[in-house]
């Protein structure tokens, strides 16, 4: 059997984390949304054992290392599955970049998986599966606007954003958010007001959601990559309406109301940078 299931990449509006838990885990307050930047992850089961995850991005772990493999190995064992799985991912996410690609990817295997063997899995049931793959899974599995807290496994849906543009712009530098989360001091954190940006989502007022956007790791991150503030005040120079760093980063983000300021600016700014894209929220 067959399916294909698009696995979207993920901005934040809002990101917050007030403290780390006693196992390490991070407590994560966030407005998160999905964008139309998506991989696509063509998922196929038959007779026989084995998992054999394949990429159009050689460069990316195609074994045990990778998060679509995790999540069908797991889903496996727990329902006692044999039956072999192979999963082809089509990669136009840009990697290690904040945007949660192999989370999505994982999130997409989940999705397919419970169709394809009738697993009768809420949403709910797979988002909380998702968690013990990684704290993105479990908002991936909705993949629309929401407000994520806990450690990621509480996900409130949210209306989908107002009429607006993102402009994304991926430097060629790579972040490892485990190295960035470790050094976070909580005692020296500009927290972040989600909670206003959440009711600015609900009024669908597009002037308060940019004015309450924010993320209290992009200090810690633009510290250690240069690129990050160097790109937002490009963004700032060529008139976007807000702009700041998605996750743990590198990737920066540009907010427009209408297309033509989103493709002034991109058109300004791929000169510099080799990724950039406009895309809308879904």
């Amino acid at each position: 059997m067959r399916t294909v299931e698009k696995a979207c990449a993920k901005l934040n509006l809002g990101l917050d984390t007030p403290y780390r838990h006693k196992d390490g885990k991070i407590e994560w307050n966030m407005i998160m949304t999905s964008i139309e930047l998506s991989d696509y992850v063509e998922i196929v089961t038959e007779k026989g054992n084995g998992i054999s995850v394949h990429c159009n991005r050689v460069f990316l772990p195609q074994d045990h290392r990778n998060l679509a493999y995790q999540a069908a190995f797991l889903l496996k064992k727990k329902f006692g599955i044999q039956q072999k799985v192979d999963i082809h991912i089509r990669k136009n996410i840009p990697v290690a970049a904040g945007m949660g690609g192999g989370s999505s990817d994982a999130a997409a295997v989940i999705r397919g998986l419970n169709r394809l063997w009738d697993l009768h899995m809420t949403d709910q049931e797979m988002a909380t599966f998702g968690l013990q793959l990684d704290s993105d899974v479990p908002y991936c599995v909705y993949s629309q606007t929401a407000m994520v807290t806990g450690k990621g496994d509480n996900i409130e849906l949210m209306p989908k954003l107002p009429k607006m543009y993102f402009v994304i712009v991926k430097p060629k530098v790579s972040v490892s958010t485990p190295e960035i989360l470790n050094k976070i001091d909580y005692d020296k954190l500009e927290h972040v007001n989600v909670n206003e940006l959440a009711a600015a989502v609900e009024t669908q007022d597009y002037d308060q959601i940019v004015s309450h956007m924010g993320n209290v790791l992009e200090p810690l991150s633009s510290k250690h990559h240069s690129e990050i503030k160097k790109i937002k005040e490009k963004f700032e120079k060529y008139g976007a309406d807000s702009a700041q760093m998605s996750g743990t980063g590198p990737t920066v983000f540009g907010i427009c109301r209408t297309e033509n300021q989103a493709k002034h600016i991109f058109n300004s700014i791929r000169g510099f940078c080799s990724e950039v894209y406009i895309v809308r929220p879904v």
